[in-house]
């Protein structure tokens, strides 16, 4: 669907040693780039001036992936990061939070093709505008040319145009977490911002004109709840404008979809600003640029208005008194009104995050490792007290690990008719059953060996366990890695029902650990 932006450029001054990064590619900037064909953008406005000047080195998420365990780059597959359990979880949830969001704003997800035929992105319209960013496919036996899909756009529309509409169902609002492809050029690769393959939470509302206003405001205020729950910003909104050259359409159109998105942007209550000439080749478009707690800008989540793919691909709706419809208006008319006939809709692209990649890098630069619970690959770890092995101790710190982490065996046994007791299949675990990311350690180190390796590894809540709290069915918790100590503090007195004086020693019952960790996700803390 939409062009994808790099991060705007980025100085970086940390060099980390080559023996430990040898796969890694570290340019010494980002550069920014088109993902039309256009002309080259114009620099973004400056949110802050004042934050260029950085007294110590910005977070590079680069770093801070190898170290976390979070990705890995490889010769083998230049653009196309691996990731690792600890990336893959936090990639997860990403994806989960999305998904959680989207019957709140009535998207449906769909799924749909990576390789389609060249005449598919003809009548889009990217072969002519986008072709040197696209990878060509040949298949074994074919004669034609195939593309990786660069966007999900065309294929939305195959969807929308494979069965009659009515202007009753209108708006119709798909999503798409399909991988897509770009050929970046090399030199250009960088970490998760600047990437070949990538995903992007996508989608596209198929909507009547006269629906036009309120979608966007809905998507805008999607925005801005989403970065609110992250806890990003601020971030400043830019109307990028028809360019010079390569768009299709007349004038006219791109004069009448850029004037409804300044009257949205204007009824939103936000400050705006202008970037002349930087629209897709489809349309203009809404960028959201962020500021991150460095002081740096990226260009992450947007909003395009298109009225050019679905005439290129003949999509239609049927509507009552269809010449007023498709200039957004209304009529009492009840001879115009008992007319009916084929009207073209309107497609709105927009993405929340982005890329999910770019997204996941600002984050990992955001936090700098330390991440807020319901997101940290490490949630929780639960350590015997005890130096010497104690079997009921052990064993109670592991099956409660298990428990919360779901890897606890659920597997029953029936007798056989000789009286033995035989296993059965391992019963499902319910898909609305909480898992949390819980590990254990029961080693023969001692207690202050066992702690400081924990906090090493940035576990966001440190379980202690030992003869007495076995006794009391109880466990002390240190949960001074939280991010946010006083939203942590106000759920810990919620689940006691006690005053919490500091959070390095909070003893709680052991049927009360996993309400903390449900409420601190659900608080997205």
């Amino acid at each position: 669907m939409l062009p994808r932006r790099a991060l705007w450029p980025l100085n970086r001054s940390i060099r980390p040693a080559r023996a430990a990064y040898k796969d890694l590619r570290w340019p010494s900037q980002i550069s920014s780039r088109k993902c039309s064909c256009s002309a080259p953008a114009p620099a973004l406005p400056t949110v802050n001036p004042t934050t260029r000047d950085l007294r110590t080195p910005p977070a590079d998420h680069r770093t801070l992936g190898v170290q976390q365990n979070l990705f890995r780059a490889s010769n083998y597959s230049p653009g196309s990061p691996l990731f690792l359990p600890n990336g893959a979880h936090i990639f997860s949830k990403l994806l989960a939070f999305l998904r959680a969001q989207y019957t709140l704003f009535g998207f449906q997800e769909v799924i749909t093709p990576t390789i389609y035929e060249k005449s598919l992105w003809q009548q889009s319209g990217h072969w002519e505008n986008y072709k040197d960013d696209m990878f060509e496919v040949h298949g074994r036996g074919s004669t034609g040319i195939h593309g990786l899909k660069p966007m999900n756009c065309p294929g939305h529309c195959l969807l929308f145009k494979s069965q009659p509409r009515s202007y009753k169902e209108l708006p119709v609002r798909y999503a798409d977490f399909s991988p897509l492809h770009r050929n970046e050029k090399a030199g250009a690769l960088s970490g998760l911002t600047r990437v070949r393959r990538f995903h992007q939470d996508d989608g596209h509302i198929f909507c009547r004109p006269s629906q036009i206003a309120e979608e966007i405001s809905r998507t805008l205020d999607f925005v801005a709840m989403v970065y609110r729950t992250f806890r990003l910003g601020p971030y400043k909104l830019v109307l990028s404008t028809r360019p010079k050259e390569q768009y299709i359409g007349t004038v006219e159109e791109w004069d009448r979809a850029e004037r409804q998105l300044q009257s949205a942007l204007d009824r939103s209550g936000q400050d705006w600003t202008h970037s002349p000439g930087d629209g897709a080749f489809y349309g203009p478009k809404i960028d959201i640029i962020l500021k991150d707690s460095d002081g740096k800008q990226h260009q992450t989540a947007t909003i395009q208005l298109d009225f050019q793919l679905p005439q290129r691909f003949e999509l239609s709706y049927i509507a009552p008194a269809p010449e007023h419809e498709a200039k957004g208006m209304t009529t009492t008319d009840d001879e115009e009104l008992s007319t009916h006939g084929p009207v073209t809709p309107v497609i709105i692209h927009r993405a929340i995050f982005g890329s999910l990649e770019r997204f996941m890098a600002l984050l990992i630069e955001h936090h700098k490792g330390r991440w807020p619970f319901w997101l940290s690959p490490n949630q929780a770890i639960i350590l015997s007290a005890f130096g010497q092995h104690v079997p009921t101790l052990d064993d109670a710190v592991r099956m409660q690990a298990q428990t919360l982490s779901g890897a606890l065996d659920l597997r029953l046994s029936s007798p056989s008719p000789s009286g033995d007791r035989r296993p059965i299949l391992t019963r499902p675990r319910p898909l609305d059953e909480p898992v949390y990311a819980v590990s254990h350690d029961t080693s023969h180190d001692s207690l202050a060996k066992k702690i400081s390796r924990a906090k090493k590894l940035q576990y966001n809540l440190i379980f202690i366990r030992g003869k007495r709290n076995l006794e009391k069915s109880t466990v002390d918790l240190d949960a001074r890695a939280q991010p946010d100590q006083k939203a942590t503090r106000k759920v810990l007195e919620e689940v006691t029902q006690k005053e919490i004086a500091g959070l390095q020693k909070v003893t709680l019952g052991v049927d009360q650990v996993g309400e903390v960790m449900r409420r601190l996700s659900r608080a997205y803390l």
